[in-house]
């Protein structure tokens, strides 16, 4: 959507039928089930919280059916509301382009920016030093980023220019500035946990060193940027000659 103040690239209003529309009929959906078959459920040992389904069960109906229904649309409202938050909003002119997830903004100025391209399921923003500026998760289309970012001169680049660059992370190997390995086995470990918050601020943490990293089949690759400081090669060990016996 073109605007006085650029271009804004934005989740369709499809989305928000859906979530809004769709996320509270099927929680509804959910509780109803549930609460119709407490007494059933509740026979079967492998389910969890049979205590829960015991005690809804001795409950009369049709009040648990209607309580367990109302939960469900609650439910699915606050799905809807957090799935709205998540959404990624680009709005884009000449001077900056603003990225906003979460009612948060973050800005980025034309100037700082080398190049601009999608990777994958992410919005990518490179600086000129080859490092990331941006990265974010998107399910934006590709082809309306590309227009409102070339519709304001920002230059577009159909796949990443540093592609080859890329190195498998293997631990210990050298090559990475000082303290990236440590990063790189802590950022492994919150990616097997699933702790989203510790892998974006150990990206940018190594970021700030010169160290890119993106994932790709559960491992992680990484690449340098013109910032990367390497640690100085030690100077060779003099040996003293062997003393003459003879």
């Amino acid at each position: 959507m073109a605007g006085r103040s650029g271009t804004r690239v934005g989740g369709g209003a499809t989305d928000l039928v859906v979530m809004w529309g769709g996320f509270p009929l099927l929680g509804a959906g959910a509780g109803a089930l549930l609460g119709s078959a407490a007494g059933w459920i509740s026979d079967l040992p492998w389910v969890p919280l049979q205590g829960l389904f015991e005690a809804l069960s001795r409950l009369p109906q049709p009040h648990v059916t209607i309580g367990a229904t109302s939960v469900g649309v609650v439910a699915g409202l606050l799905l809807a509301g957090a799935g709205t938050a998540e959404r990624l909003t680009v709005t884009v002119d000449g001077q900056r382009a603003v990225l906003r997830r979460d009612g948060r903004n973050r800005d980025v100025s034309r100037h700082e920016v080398r190049a601009v391209l999608v990777d994958g399921r992410e919005l990518v923003l490179l600086d000129t030093d080859g490092g990331e500026l941006v990265r974010e998760t998107s399910d934006l289309a590709r082809d309306r980023l590309r227009s409102a970012f070339r519709a304001h001169g920002w230059p577009w680049a159909e796949e990443d220019p540093h592609r080859a660059a890329y190195r498998l992370w293997v631990a210990g190997l050298p090559g990475l500035p000082e303290g990236a390995d440590a990063l790189l086995r802590a950022r492994e470990r919150a990616v097997e946990k699933d702790r989203r918050d510790d892998v974006r601020e150990l990206r940018r943490e190594l970021g700030r060193i010169g160290v890119v990293v993106r994932d790709e089949g559960g491992r992680q690759y990484w690449r340098l940027t013109g910032r990367a400081v390497l640690p100085a090669a030690e100077p060779p060990t003099a040996t003293r000659p062997e003393p003459d016996r003879r």
